[in-house]
């Protein structure tokens, strides 16, 4: 019995040395399952990112921080291949350039991923952004999840938005003195077409040349009530607290979109809710994912790769019992 015992001991200390050593080798930044991502390959990462000018713009000063963040695109990627090979779905090179010909939409190419790389993001991870969302849509579609809204469906998210996808003609004038204001309020409520060339005297930053339609979240504070409460195509006359002069005030004709303007808003937001519900089948696949992060790099946190405040790593996370750590360089 003691010796069926010790050996049983053994075996078990040979297992978890072994599970141990294959996920602390210093050549590997991070465990994703049975993959890995290789140092090798995230140093080839970063430098090929970085050799873009604006990119390693973006990144001076803060090259750590960016070798975090491709490490946790990294990762990402390699949990999205698990979640496609979960579902049995594909997307290949061209169901992506086909996706992002359809987001760019006549916009040039170039300058697109040119401000993406300021923004510290590189065209492959734009790739990598629509792929994922790709494989999504299809996920979503292959468990029933992607059925297209109908067009009552689409009528009814309609008239419940109306109230929010209605703007303002609105146009504020700043005049030196009550006199003046008076004379404008009158001169519009006569004319409201009077409004450019009575903008036109009293040029200013206070001074809207033209109306022009805006959503009620955008209206300036100090004139939300009067505009609320204001008839089309009224003028009205106020003071601004720290702005000399008086404002005059003109409400047009309400600018409400069409059902027809807006159904690709309304199509795209029915899309947002799919993408939700896909997004939660990945959380799931990632639940059952155990992810281990080379300490030299940092630790998982929600999704991304943060600095390591002690260098410790769980290594057996998805075993449910107490695992052994490896300390940090």
């Amino acid at each position: 019995m003691q010796t069926r015992r010790l050996t049983a001991s053994l075996a078990v200390l040979v297992a978890l040395a072994g599970v141990a050593g294959c996920r602390t080798d210093p050549s590997v930044a991070a465990y994703v399952g049975e993959e890995q991502v290789t140092v090798d390959e995230l140093e080839t990462a970063v430098d090929s990112r970085l050799e873009d000018p604006a990119l390693a713009e973006a990144a001076a000063g803060r090259e750590d921080e960016f070798t975090r963040l491709v490490l946790t695109r990294l990762v990402q990627a390699e949990l999205y291949d698990r979640f496609a090979e979960r579902y049995g779905v594909t997307v290949d090179d061209g169901d992506v350039q086909a996706r992002l010909d359809e987001l760019l939409a006549g916009e040039d190419p170039e300058a697109v991923y040119a401000q993406a790389a300021s923004q510290g993001v590189a065209r492959a991870d734009v790739r990598e952004t629509v792929r994922q969302q790709l494989l999504r849509q299809r996920v979503a579609e292959s468990q029933g999840l992607a059925g297209a809204a109908s067009e009552e469906q689409l009528r009814a998210a309609y008239e419940e938005q109306l109230p929010a996808l209605s703007q303002v003609s609105l146009g504020y004038v700043n005049v030196p003195d009550q006199a003046a204001a008076d004379a404008a309020v009158a001169a519009l409520q006569a004319d409201p077409a009077a409004y450019p060339a009575i903008a036109a005297q009293y040029p200013g930053e206070a001074t809207l040349p033209e109306v022009a339609p805006r959503s009620a979240e955008l209206v300036p504070p100090p004139l939300a009530d009067a505009v609320a409460s204001a008839a089309p195509n009224t003028a009205t006359s106020l003071t601004v607290p720290d702005l000399p002069g008086v404002l005059v005030v003109f409400v047009g004709e309400p600018v409400v979109p069409t059902f027809e303007e807006v159904r690709p808003q309304l199509e795209e937001a029915a899309q947002g809710e799919t993408d939700t519900a896909a997004q939660e089948l990945v959380a799931q696949v990632r639940e059952g994912v155990d992810i281990t992060v080379n300490p030299r790099f940092g630790v998982i946190e929600e999704g991304a790769i943060v600095p390591s405040d002690g260098g410790v790593v769980d290594l057996l996370e998805e075993a449910g019992g107490t695992a052994p750590a490896a300390a940090g360089d």
